[in-house]
């Protein structure tokens, strides 16, 4: 959650602030701040609203400085308010502080600094640090001694960055369990809660790692750890991402790009390579019980690679939501934790993967971001390669994860002699022409799924069913729905109907069913009673399916046919279409696509 910049250089540095920050605004766009050095004062700027919006009204781009730290807020503590706004000051003024994460100590630190004379404007957890740095100062002289007393008194997780004017060339921070990195340029230094701070101006970068702190000026910086203050020789790591695959590139919303990327990052995924997968493959064999775990979207990522396991493997790997792992997961020395994590930051994903290093059992994880926290963590990352995802909706990153998975359960299938090698070579086939399929849906059926959401734009209640593997898909597909068009939608397993369900269905509640190839039998005759359920209570059904156009004559309301593919491949095409269903239903319907209300992209906080 929450977006820090902070850039020091030569010359004058707002457009840079201005440009990192926003790039970072799918963390959070509540509101906006920024804290620029003039000369030996502070100047601070802030306001509701999102990084363009509060650039141009407060006219920040007219001040030179040198230096400054910027900030986009997702509220967690207090109203969406000016006040609540970061950066905030100390009392003198001298310290500016922008922050992400939770204090979690923060009531007693406010009082006890109440007691002794501060006084607070806001509501937030972040005031008490910049009250605790000038209260240091006074017995330290010393802003970075100042920081590390109040590094020691602070509770939960953090990355703060701050300027002073007692040192108007250096800029400070620090962080525990919220990510925080270091863009190194030739007179010019930057902070950034992820890479898209400052990729436009370099690929160097110096991960910080929980407890240090690092001080910056423009041609020179220097990491710490704050117990010891020893300094620490940190390697520098060279993004490979290409800035402009961040941009919209003609797109209208960088939703639609990244669905319309997806071919290149299941292509960039079928080109891994054998070796980290087969490591990873070993350390399933070799473990008595694999855990999977994701939050969100990546918790239905694990929740399809446990059918894609169970089909391709005949191995049981259990899916637990990672902010509920800690309370159901037995884990010991002979367990394995898979995570799945797109950022590889999210918080309940962290605690649950140091949970089980804590029981000593092996972790692993796929994640999209090279040196996050999560990717540093485990014993064994895949990198998923899918470039950076902007869009707070996540949609390539989803796709790409369940094509590891798949790679994943196909070479322990192999591994366990379940698969033939001939068996293994066919389906790898079937996913190496993924990549053709989903640009083939792109490119011949997007007016279709646009003309049926516009139609049905305005429905109030959806239930998304599928069974099997497509019960997952449902679910994916039915929270875009939730996040983007702000459309109450309820994923869940065919069978459910006659559970209870079917007491819903009337004429306000319309139905999404994702229907397998005719191939898969069981599963596709199975599926088609549960449209025959809803239609005989007079129920709507849009039916994704890929038969012929009238083998199911009068079976649906409305029918979306795709092209013939192998089971293997049908739930990603299936997929693609409950995306763009949300996409179009969201554009119809006004709503702001990549920034939707409430949401954050990283959620690295609990």
């Amino acid at each position: 959650m929450c977006g820090i910049n902070a850039v020091v250089g030569m010359g004058n540095i707002t457009r840079a602030l201005f440009e990192g920050i926003r790039n970072l605004e799918y963390r959070g766009y509540d509101s906006c701040g920024v804290a620029l050095m003039d000369e030996k004062s502070i100047v601070i700027k802030k306001n509701i609203g999102g990084v363009e919006e509060f650039f141009r009204k407060e006219h920040v781009l007219e001040i030179k400085s040198q230096m400054g730290i910027a900030h986009t807020r997702w509220a967690t503590h207090g109203k969406v308010t000016r006040n609540n706004t970061h950066p905030f000051a100390s009392c003198d003024g001298r310290f500016a502080v922008v922050h992400n994460g939770i204090i979690s100590n923060y009531r007693q630190l406010r009082d006890q600094l109440k007691k002794e004379g501060h006084s607070f404007d806001s509501e937030t957890d972040t005031e008490v640090i910049p009250h605790l740095l000038e209260k240091f100062y006074k017995v330290t002289k010393s802003p970075e001694a100042a920081l590390v007393k109040t590094l020691h008194l602070l509770e939960g997780s953090f990355a703060i960055a701050f300027i002073s004017s007692y040192d108007p060339e250096h800029i400070y921070c620090a962080k525990r369990e919220s990510p925080l990195m270091l863009g190194i340029g030739d007179e010019i230094k930057f902070i950034g809660s992820d890479f898209n701070a400052f990729i436009d101006y370099t690929k160097n970068a110096v991960i910080i790692d929980d407890g240090e702190y690092a001080v910056i000026s423009r041609d020179s910086y220097v990491v710490k750890n704050a117990l010891t203050g020893q300094e620490i020789t940190k390697p520098i790591t060279q993004l490979d991402w290409d800035s402009e695959t961040s941009k919209k590139g003609g797109y209208p919303h960088y939703m639609l790009k990244e669905i319309y990327e997806q071919p290149q990052t299941v292509a960039n995924v079928l080109g891994l390579g054998a070796a980290p997968l087969d490591e990873l493959v070993e350390m399933i064999y070799e473990s008595r019980q694999t855990h999977l775990t994701g939050v969100g979207s990546t918790y239905y990522v694990a929740n399809f690679a446990k059918y894609v396991f169970a089909w391709l493997a005949r191995e049981f790997v259990p899916a637990t939501s990672s902010d509920e792992f800690v309370s159901l997961a037995s884990v010991d020395a002979d367990s394995l934790v898979l995570a799945v994590s797109q950022s590889g930051e999210t918080y309940d994903t962290l605690t649950a993967l140091k949970f089980a290093r804590e029981k000593k059992a092996k972790t692993a994880a796929v994640v999209n971001v090279m040196g996050s926290s999560i990717a540093r963590l485990v014993d064994k990352v895949i990198l998923q390669g899918s470039g950076p995802e902007i869009c707070v909706i996540s949609t390539k990153a989803v796709i790409s994860q369940m094509t590891v998975m798949t790679l994943l359960a196909l070479r322990l299938g192999l591994k366990k002699k379940v698969l033939t090698k001939k068996a293994f070579d066919r389906h790898l086939a079937e996913l190496g022409e993924l990549p053709a399929i989903i640009q083939g849906i792109l490119n011949e059926r997007s007016g279709f799924i646009h003309r049926i959401a516009h139609r049905y734009a305005h429905t109030k209640h959806w239930l998304y069913l599928g069974r099997g593997m497509y019960y997952p898909v449902a679910l994916e597909s039915a929270l875009k729905m939730k996040e983007v068009a702000y459309v109450h939608a309820e994923g869940m397993p065919g069978g459910f109907l006659k559970h209870g369900t079917l007491a819903l269905i009337d004429d306000s509640i319309y139905s999404i069913v994702f229907i397998p190839p005719r191939e898969d039998k069981d599963l596709h005759q199975s599926t088609l009673h549960c449209v025959e359920e809803i239609r005989a209570r007079a129920g709507f059904v849009l039916g994704i399916h890929f038969d012929e156009r009238g083998k199911n004559k009068d079976l649906f309301s409305e029918e979306l046919i795709l092209p013939p593919v192998s089971p293997l491949v049908a739930p990603f095409i299936q997929l693609v279409i409950g995306q763009l269903f949300s996409y179009f239903t969201a554009t119809t319907l006004k709503r702001n696509v990549d920034k939707p209300r409430s949401l954050a992209k990283s959620v690295t906080v609990g």
